[in-house]
Order: C-alpha cells, then sequence, then structure tokens
C-alpha cells in the first residue's frame, strides 16, 4: 500500500501507479477481466476512489495500463532468454507459453487491439527478426518474424504443454523449410 506522501510526488505517482496495476492484476486472475471494478481496484489498492481517478478515469484505462505492463514483461522474458541462451528455439518456445498461459477471450480482444498492443506486437516482430537474419537467405526476417507470431499465437488454443511443444517444433520446421526432409 503506497504511503500518502512519498520522497517525492514523482515517487508517490509511481507507488500508487504500482499499487494499482498490482491489485488490477490479482482481481483478474481472481475474476477476469470482466471482474473489475474502480471500487475493488482502490480497496485492493489501498487508496481512495478519488485518488485512483486522478490517475484512471475509468477501468478500461486501468485495464490497458495492466494489459501494456504485462506485455512489457513479456517481452524483457524474451529478451532476457536470447541473452541467456542465444537460442532462437528457446525464445519461440518461451513465446509459445506465454501465449498458452494468456488464451484469447472475449474480453481480452479489446485489450489486444490497443494502440501500444499493435506497437509492441510490431517490436516483438523486428525483435524475432533480428535473431533470424541467418535462418533462410530466401525469405526475409520480418517475414519469418511474422510467420512465427502468428503461428505460436495459436498456442493459446490447444490443450497442453506437450501440444505448445510440438506446435513449436512444427513452426521451427517451417521457418528453416525442412518440411519433407
Amino acid at each position: 500500500m503506497p504511503k500518502l506522501w512519498d520522497d517525492s510526488i514523482a515517487t508517490h505517482r509511481h507507488a500508487v501507479r504500482t499499487a494499482t496495476l498490482d491489485a488490477t492484476a490479482a482481481l483478474v486472475a481472481e475474476r477476469g477481466l470482466t471482474g473489475v471494478t474502480m471500487s475493488e481496484v482502490a480497496k485492493r489498492a489501498g487508496v481512495g476512489r478519488a485518488t485512483l481517478y486522478k490517475y484512471f478515469p475509468d477501468v478500461e484505462s486501468i485495464l490497458t495500463a495492466w494489459h501494456d505492463r504485462q506485455v512489457g514483461d513479456h517481452l524483457r522474458q524474451l529478451t532476457e532468454i536470447w541473452t541467456g541462451t542465444g537460442r532462437l528455439e528457446a525464445v519461440l518456445e518461451a513465446y509459445a507459453f506465454i501465449c498458452h498461459e494468456h488464451p484469447p477471450s472475449e474480453p481480452a480482444a479489446s485489450l489486444h487491439r490497443s494502440e501500444q498492443v499493435v506497437r509492441a506486437q510490431e517490436h516483438l516482430v523486428e525483435f524475432l527478426a533480428g535473431l533470424m537474419t541467418d535462418v533462410r537467405d530466401d525469405v526475409p526476417p520480418k517475414e519469418l518474424a511474422t510467420y512465427c507470431v502468428h503461428a505460436l499465437g495459436a498456442a493459446g488454443a490447444v490443450p497442453s504443454k506437450a501440444a505448445v511443444r510440438r506446435l513449436v517444433a512444427v513452426v521451427l520446421t517451417g521457418l528453416r523449410g525442412e518440411a519433407g526432409r
């Protein structure tokens, strides 16, 4: 719970925003996207509703900010995996598991259409394209990256972790042009 006043106004604002997004994450995990209300977020964050309204005009803006934070966390996770392993396979598998753990739903569809998510997906494609410069010489890396993002997005609809791993294997085979070999 943020203190009424922190060391500075900027620190206080950051603490309120973080507490709000953490409270939202907990509520989404418990109740789903449609179960989040301004009153519950304020209560969980330890701030008054009037304070919360100074930061966010409505629940949709809180959910968008929370989702943006999650997307940023996922991009950082993929970057760390690449830095730690240097293996494209590890990055693609991690992305597939992120998709599997966050399957698409009707309420989530509106969050995925936000401008920030579109930019994040473009960033993801650019990141992956940078990892694919030596994969093939007959297809541009950005096209390969776009293929991977869309194909692995299907991991949200597969029933098990084993199915996710099989999907990754199929995508890697297609990526490298090894079909029929």
